[in-house]
């Protein structure tokens, strides 16, 4: 798993027992998937379940305190300075969220040139400043179209202020804000949340299409549609007493909350410190 991955394709994503503790007590573990390249991959569970924190660590912005995994051919936890330059994060609330001041052709232009100048070679940076601009228009070009965007169809086109856009269009714009980055895995938290039952198949319609072009999709959501890889999350005791709180399975229909009963939110204090002590690194 240490080998060099290849660009440009979707990332396979594995772990074996992952879990993420902070001083409160467990944010998640005994996380288990097998997922291939390409894999449009559900993390499912109720809000306060580890949801977030499993999808950070798997995309190399926090760092597990027990298990292993990859993503990409690059190791967790060993190699996830690697795993960060391969995923991208489209919205996950209080870590990468869109701002509703600004237009959605300001938080493209951002994106692009964040990119440009993160991501170019220093011979990249060499280029023609006609080229490289040229280059940006292509890239949000292309997300845009990846992600279901006209953006003449906004109700001020791309000067149109987040705050005034639908939700549906507010998931497509922070899609297309991480495809920008062209990214092997993309990572979008909270993927059905507060979506109408249209507007809900739309959304995984749109994440399906994306994994099915080639990028690996890692979306959190309250319920997983069918045919995912579904990663399922469950309230854990504050105790942390090694119960198993996920299971990898395809999705065919909903499955009962082992741990419905436990309302202890013990776990999201545990998910809010381990997201501090990586802000912090």
């Amino acid at each position: 798993m240490g080998g060099t991955p290849e660009a440009g394709t979707g990332a396979a994503v594995t772990a074996e027992g992952l879990g993420v503790r902070g001083s409160h007590g467990w944010a998640f573990r005994g996380a288990d998937i097998a997922a291939d390249p390409g894999a449009l991959i559900a993390v499912e569970g109720p809000s306060g379940s580890g949801r977030t924190s499993l999808l950070l660590t798997l995309t190399g912005r926090m760092r597990p305190t027990e298990g292993h995994g990859g993503v990409g051919g690059f190791r967790v936890p060993q190699q996830m300075a690697r795993i960060r330059r391969i995923s991208a994060l489209a919205q996950v609330p209080g870590v990468n969220e869109l701002d509703p001041v600004l237009t959605v052709a300001e938080h493209l232009r951002e994106r692009a040139l964040l990119r440009r100048r993160f991501a170019d070679s220093p011979r990249g940076l060499l280029r023609p400043r006609r080229d490289r601009a040229a280059a940006s228009r292509a890239a949000i070009d292309a997300a845009l179209t990846s992600a279901g965007l006209d953006l003449d169809t906004l109700p001020k086109g791309p000067r149109t202020a987040v705050r005034d856009l639908e939700r549906l269009e507010a998931l497509r714009l922070s899609i297309a804000l991480g495809l920008i980055a062209r990214p092997r895995l993309l990572a979008v938290d909270d993927a059905d949340l507060k979506l109408s039952d249209a507007d809900r198949e739309c959304a995984w319609a749109l994440l399906r299409e994306i994994a099915e072009d080639g990028t690996t999709v890692l979306a959190v959501c309250s319920q997983a549609p069918p045919g995912a890889v579904v990663v399922r999350t469950a309230r854990t005791s504050a105790a942390g007493n090694g119960e198993k709180a996920h299971e990898t399975r395809k999705a065919h229909a909903p499955a009962t909350d082992r741990h419905g009963h436990d309302e202890n939110d013990e776990n999201e204090e545990g998910a809010a410190d381990a997201l501090a002590e990586t802000r912090r690194t």
